[in-house]
């Protein structure tokens, strides 16, 4: 898993686009931003949350510090930092 300790400051936004429904749960860095890879359908939730979880696991911060701000029924996320 990618180590994005780096990207953690307060109040910082992080793009990711998401592939759902993916072989693996990954996050790959782009230089557009991040693409996240993950397993789970996209339905009720479901993809942002693990988008959420693999995020915050591969920053070392807990999910309820990344608020999703935008892209919530998108593949385009814009995730921020509190």
């Amino acid at each position: 898993m990618e180590n994005l300790r780096h990207l953690v400051r307060s109040g910082a936004q992080i793009a990711v686009r998401v592939t759902p429904k993916a072989s693996r749960n990954a996050l790959v860095p782009t230089d557009d931003g991040l693409r996240a890879y993950v397993t789970v359908v996209p339905e009720n939730g479901k993809a942002n949350a693990a988008v959420t979880k693999l995020l915050a696991k591969s920053m070392g911060i807990p999910p309820s510090r990344l608020t999703l701000i935008r892209g919530a029924g998108a593949r385009d996320k814009l995730f921020q930092i509190d």
